[in-house]
């Protein structure tokens, strides 16, 4: 099946990929003319494990290509996919400018029949925006379908490829057909695929992330009450989230979420019940817990070594707002360093793959570590911000002797406290004694 996608970002490139893997003919389009060099030459702008052996083989191929030419590729295409970004506004309502932007170029580029599926994370209601959109500008046949994306950075490839559900948001029975037939080679390990209004698709993913963000915030406030009375977070993490009703996804104390997701699908679906009348009070205490806990550690460093940090070198083991990505928006170590910074101290980090985005958000006030080890050297404490697989198990004894003074910062709860204190290790967690 010819299909285009209109976006190169995160979602777009994921899915256009791996819908080119699946046999499909997909033609990804940008306005950035070096971005879709850099691909069809098979750079990836972004680190998520196994994209670009995909991109570089469905390439080579010819099932995959590059384009910054939409008309030509939205004329060729029975299927067009959004897949801009929506990024939050002043209010916190999600950016649709881009959405509608791709709607009214493809309502002008189409000379046939065209189902034309956003994969975006828009609020209720876009769709039927888009569906007006297009039909001001053609008097082909279309129809608008709401396929909202379910993917962790980092596990993208594996959660298109083996998905828990496929939710579409479609009335006519020819259009659930096309989509049937796109994912067809998805569903046959019987996961479902969903078929809904595009309203109920369209508010499916906003409910999912927060959902999952709340039981993140609900399970930092159970740490901030275990400190305060001397219980063991991992203890109750593990004593409640054993209750099969429960589980422990997603149920880790840390120093907050992050990403591109959570932060703004958050603050979308807040505004959105704001202007239906019907106020989210859950969700007013899950941002506010998770903007504090982003400052957990400051607070902590203050308690231990005062509110002037002047003279001191501090080690962040971890940038991206979670492992096996790079991408740092809302993450909460660009809130620990301007918190040190600000306080006088020094800051030496190091991340296995977000150094080059981290120059974006913090230019030149920090030091840049070639190494884990080298982060380490000579520095009064270290924090552990992002559980990356390199930091799980290192040579304490190697790093505690390149250390000036043996205080760690755990914020993932990652290590053994009991173990770290044996070794002469000023050990500070999440929630724990």
């Amino acid at each position: 099946m010819k299909i285009c996608i209109v976006g190169t970002g995160y979602v777009g490139l994921v899915a256009g990929t791996c819908l080119a893997d699946l046999g499909h003919f997909i033609t990804c389009i940008d306005n950035n003319a070096e971005k879709i060099d850099g691909l069809t030459a098979g750079k990836v702008p972004i680190y998520e494990p196994g994209l670009e052996h995909l991109i570089v083989r469905n390439v080579r191929e010819k099932r995959l290509h590059f384009t910054t030419d939409a008309i030509p590729a939205i004329q060729q295409s029975v299927v067009a996919y959004i897949a801009v970004g929506t990024p939050s506004g002043a209010d916190g309502s999600a950016d649709l400018s881009g959405v509608f932007a791709v709607a009214k170029t493809i309502g002008e580029a189409m000379n046939g029949p065209l189902t034309v599926v956003i994969k975006s994370t828009v609020p209720v209601g876009t769709a039927d925006k888009v569906r007006a959109i297009i039909a001001e500008a053609t008097e082909h046949e279309f129809d608008v379908v709401s396929n909202p994306e379910f993917l962790k950075e980092g596990a993208a490839i594996d959660d298109f490829m083996k998905p828990d559900r496929i939710v579409v948001g479609c009335s006519k029975p020819e259009t659930q057909e096309m989509m049937n037939r796109i994912y067809a080679p998805l569903m046959r390990t019987s996961k479902p695929i969903l078929f809904m209004d595009n309203r109920s698709a369209e508010l499916s993913k906003y409910a999912a992330n927060a959902f999952l963000a709340t039981r993140i915030s609900f399970i930092n406030e159970i740490a901030k009450l275990c400190e305060s009375v001397g219980a063991d977070v991992e203890h109750v993490r593990r004593g409640a989230g054993s209750d099969s009703r429960i589980g422990l996804r997603f149920f880790f104390p840390g120093i907050g979420y992050g990403g591109s997701c959570f932060p703004k699908d958050v603050k979308a679906l807040m505004t959105t019940a704001e202007q239906a009348g019907s106020p989210m009070q859950i969700l007013d205490a899950v941002e506010s817990v998770n903007a504090n806990q982003k400052k957990l550690f400051i607070e902590k460093i203050e308690t231990r070594f005062g509110s002037d940090l002047s003279g001191l070198c501090f080690a962040v083991w971890g940038l991206s707002f979670k492992p096996q990505t790079d991408d740092m928006r809302e993450a909460p170590s660009v809130v620990l360093i301007n918190g040190l910074l600000e306080r006088g101290a020094t800051v030496k980090a190091y991340d296995p793959e977000a150094m080059e985005e981290a120059r974006h958000h913090l230019q030149d006030r920090v030091q840049y570590a070639a190494s884990k080890m080298d982060a380490v050297s000579n520095v009064d404490a270290l924090v552990l911000v992002t559980e990356w697989h390199e930091f799980r198990n290192p040579d304490w004894p190697g790093v505690l002797s390149a250390m000036k003074t043996k205080v760690l910062f755990d914020g993932r709860n990652l290590y053994d406290p009991d173990r770290l204190r044996a070794m002469g290790v000023e050990y500070h967690g999440v929630g724990r004694p």
